[in-house]
């Protein structure tokens, strides 16, 4: 069947992570999406962090996979007219260029309207327009910190702590997905198209949300009975980062299990779930606290609650996490085991689901990367591997009507 965003054209003028994110996602779907690059150079991640000498690095190729790549100097005035013909027939722009940089080239967005009024133009900003911090690069970490993740994670006795997973980049990038679909089911009602502006920083915050709740709750109570604090440390007026704690009113924590002195991950995620807390007594052993009065609701175990991860702990101390999980999971306890990068990477599971896939890239071969994360019932999106720079160049520039002569001029002046 045909993928449902086939014949959806997309300008990609991104780098790094948060646009090649989205115009990923929407590639997986069927859009047609052409990479625009820089001759000679291209997105930076092409060079960075490199595995293989002289190879695109996976950084690269695990965040442009099935897309197109022209390469093109929008310097030149030939450069500009190339690029004024994509616009005029694609369905979207998507870029994520510093603030004015795609100004000073003479595409501003009401420049862009003009040349097709139909465009969904795409933008990825560390900040929104208005902010204090407008002009200023983000990244993810910049990202983290500003959005409010980095001040709620850690512990207590630390510094803020940034999380690993790519809250700022790829997060936003997620969030312009949507944003560019909901605007593309828009122009079917009004046949103009619209520009869609995503923060780095209201991406995280999006995140955030249930911290945002907490220091409304801390403004109105004084203290947060879920988090480790809580009844004997002190609360200030700001949400504290509370560790490993459970955010959504189930006190959890990760715990250890057999061979955590020699392994980093030999540890489990267990959650003491209030409507489950008799099978959990029966699953730690300790059958009599269902009755027993300091333990029997949330705000009663609070002051004690590690007393009671520890008494978990002896409990699965002869277990791997492996082991933990399928005793505890017998007692509909929720629990996790805390998995590696190299176990996600070659977990059956999520290769038969297509979360993770083997793609081929004609220098590189094959390597490993992400495929979708969400699955639809109709079809399963096909993955396949990154273009090399400037690989569909001479393709686009015959379709927009140039001869082959033509085109080694392109080359030899340059603009290509």
């Amino acid at each position: 069947m045909a993928l449902p965003l086939e014949g959806i054209k997309i300008i990609d003028f991104t780098g790094v992570q948060a646009g090649p994110a989205c115009t990923q996602l929407l590639a997986w779907f069927g859009a047609d999406v052409l990479k625009v690059e820089r001759p000679g150079v291209g997105d930076v991640t092409r060079q960075q962090l490199r595995d293989i000498p002289d190879l695109d690095a996976l950084y690269f190729t695990m965040l442009n996979s099935n897309k197109r790549s022209l390469t093109l100097n929008t310097k030149t005035p030939e450069g500009k007219r190339i690029l004024e013909n994509l616009i005029r027939d694609a369905d979207v722009l998507v870029e994520n260029f510093a603030p004015g940089a795609l100004d000073r080239m003479g595409f501003t967005w009401e420049r862009i309207h003009e040349i097709n009024p139909k465009l969904i133009f795409g933008s990825v900003k560390g900040f929104s327009e208005g902010s204090p911090y407008a002009d200023i690069k983000a990244y993810e970490n910049v990202a983290q910190c500003a959005g409010g993740a980095a001040s709620t994670t850690g512990f207590w006795d630390g510094p803020p702590t940034i999380s690993g997973a790519a809250l700022g980049d790829s997060n936003t990038g997620m969030h312009l997905a949507i944003g560019i679909l909901t605007a593309l089911i828009g122009r079917q009602k009004t046949g103009q198209g619209q520009k869609v502006a995503v923060s780095m920083q209201d991406a995280v915050l999006n995140l955030c949300r249930v911290k945002l709740r907490d220091q409304e709750r801390l403004e109105h109570v004084g203290y947060l009975e879920e988090y480790p604090q809580y009844p004997n440390g002190k609360f200030s007026d700001t949400v504290p980062r509370g560790g490993n704690a459970g955010g959504g009113g189930q006190p959890g924590w990760v715990l250890k299990c057999k061979g955590w002195e020699t392994d980093p991950n030999a540890y489990i995620y267990f959650t003491v779930q209030e409507q489950n807390w008799g099978p959990t007594c029966d699953a730690i052993g300790h059958p009599e606290w269902k009755k027993d009065p300091a333990y029997t609701t949330a705000r009663a175990r609070q002051s004690h609650i590690f007393d009671i991860f520890a008494e978990i702990e002896k409990k699965l101390a002869d277990k791997t996490k492996f082991e933990a999980i399928e005793y505890l999971r017998k007692f509909g306890v929720p629990c996790a085991p805390v998995l590696s990068m190299k176990e996600i990477a070659y977990d059956p599971a999520l290769r038969a689901s297509g979360t993770i896939v083997e793609v081929v890239q004609e220098e590189r071969g094959k390597y490993l990367t992400v495929g979708s994360p969400i699955k639809f019932s109709a079809f399963k999106p096909d993955i396949t591997g990154a273009p090399l720079l400037g690989e569909h160049t001479d393709q686009v520039l015959a379709t927009l009507g140039y001869s082959g002569d033509q085109i080694a001029k392109l080359y030899q002046d340059k603009v290509v």
